[in-house]
C-alpha cells in the first residue's frame, strides 16, 4: 500500500504551507539521528518525514500528488496522455489500438489507465512509449530508442557519500519480442549509482539503459533532487549551520562541538565573540565534482558555523545578580568616556 504523505506528517489534506512546514520541523527534530542515537525505526521514520515534506512542501509537486497520488512523479506524462485521450491509446480516426511493434498478425495490446498500477515506476512514460509504439501499422525506419528521465530524491547525507537506487528500466527489444502476443511492454529492475557531490537539478547519465528501439537503446538520465536537511543550509559546495553559544563562552572564550555532515568536531571560540560571527571550517562541506567520465569527487567545500548567543535557561537569581553587576560595569564604562 502506498504511503500517504499527509498522514506521514500528521496534517489534513487542506493544510496550509505553514502548517506543513511546522509539522515537518517538529517531526524532523523528534526523529533526527542526532537526537534518537541511531535508533533504526526512528531513522526510517525520519526518512519518511523528509520524503513527505519534499513533496508537500513544494506547490508543484503537491498539486501533482493531490491529483495522481503515488504516481505524481509522472504527472507531466500522465497529463499529456489524458489530454490526448491516450489512456486507451486509440489511434486517430478510430483505426483501432496501437501495436507494440510485434510481428504482423500477433495481435495488439490495449493499454488502459488501470494498467499503470501494474507497471510500477516507469520513468518518463512519454519518451518510453514514444519509442515502443508503431502507429498505423507501417514499418518505421530503424532508429535509436528514446532517452528517459527518471526523478530520484536523495538526502543530503546521500548526496555527500553517494547512493544507489533500484528502479524499473525497459527491457531490450529481443525481450519484448519474446513476450509474445497479448503482452505489454516489459520492465526489469536496475540498480543505479548516484555519485557524491550531486545537487538538486543535476542529471546523472546511465548509458544504454533508456527505451529500446530498432536502431539501439537510448540513455537513462537520473534527475536529482536533494532534500533539505534541518541541520544545514547548502550553497553550492559549502554548508552553513547555526551553533548555540552560551553567553559566558562568547565572553570568555572556550571550546564547543560543531556538527558536520560526518560527525562533530571541536571549535575553539575566542574571547569576545559577537552574535552572528561565522567561523570557517575548511574542507567540512560537500565534495566538489571533478567532472569528466570518472565521476570522482574532488576536494570538499567548507562549513560555516554561525554563532547564536544563548542566555542561561532558566535565569536563576544568581544569574540575574551577575548580569546586574555587568550592567553596572557597562554603565560605569560609558560614563568615563
Amino acid at each position: 500500500m502506498a504511503t500517504d504523505f499527509y498522514e506521514t506528517l500528521g496534517v489534513e489534506r487542506g493544510a496550509s504551507p505553514k502548517e506543513i512546514q511546522s509539522a515537518y520541523r517538529r517531526l524532523a527534530r523528534r526523529y533526527h539521528p542526532d537526537v534518537t542515537g541511531g535508533d533504526a525505526q526512528a531513522e526510517q521514520r525520519f526518512k519518511e518525514v523528509n520524503a513527505a515534506h519534499d513533496v508537500l512542501g513544494d506547490d508543484r509537486k503537491r498539486a501533482a500528488y493531490d491529483k495522481w497520488g503515488d504516481r505524481w512523479e509522472h504527472a507531466e506524462q500522465l497529463e499529456e496522455m489524458e489530454r490526448n485521450g491516450a489512456f486507451g491509446f486509440q489511434q486517430p480516426g478510430g483505426g483501432g489500438f496501437a501495436d507494440f511493434g510485434r510481428r504482423p498478425g500477433a495481435g495488439s495490446y490495449t493499454f488502459t489507465q488501470n494498467d499503470l498500477g501494474d507497471l510500477g515506476d516507469l520513468g518518463d512514460l512519454g519518451d518510453l512509449f514514444g519509442g515502443l509504439f508503431n502507429f498505423g501499422g507501417r514499418e518505421a525506419a530503424p532508429s535509436r530508442g528514446r532517452d528517459i528521465e527518471h526523478p530520484v530524491t536523495i538526502s543530503l547525507a546521500e548526496a555527500f557519500h553517494g547512493a544507489t537506487r533500484t528502479i524499473q528500466a525497459p527491457q531490450a527489444p529481443q525481450a519484448l519480442r519474446a513476450a509474445g502476443a497479448g503482452e505489454g511492454p516489459r520492465f526489469s529492475r536496475l540498480e543505479v549509482t548516484i555519485p557524491p557531490g550531486v545537487d538538486t537539478g543535476r542529471r546523472v547519465k546511465i548509458s544504454g539503459k533508456g527505451a529500446p528501439g530498432p536502431g539501439g537503446v537510448g540513455d537513462l538520465y537520473l534527475r536529482i533532487t536533494v532534500q533539505d536537511d534541518p541541520r544545514f543550509e547548502r550553497k553550492g559546495d559549502n554548508l552553513y549551520t547555526d551553533i548555540e553559544l552560551p553567553i559566558s563562552t562568547a565572553a570568555l572564550g572556550g571550546e564547543i562541538a560543531v556538527p558536520t555532515i560526518t560527525g562533530r568536531v571541536a571549535l575553539r571560540i575566542p574571547q569576545g565573540t559577537q552574535n552572528g560571527r561565522a567561523f570557517r571550517l575548511a574542507g567540512q562541506g560537500m565534495p566538489r565534482r571533478r567532472g569528466g567520465k570518472t565521476g570522482k569527487s574532488g576536494p570538499r567545500g567548507d562549513l560555516f558555523a554561525r554563532a547564536r548567543l544563548r542566555l542561561p535557561e532558566p535565569l536563576t537569581p544568581e544569574h540575574l545578580a551577575l548580569f546586574r553587576e555587568l550592567r553596572a560595569l557597562e554603565q560605569t564604562d560609558g560614563s568615563d568616556d
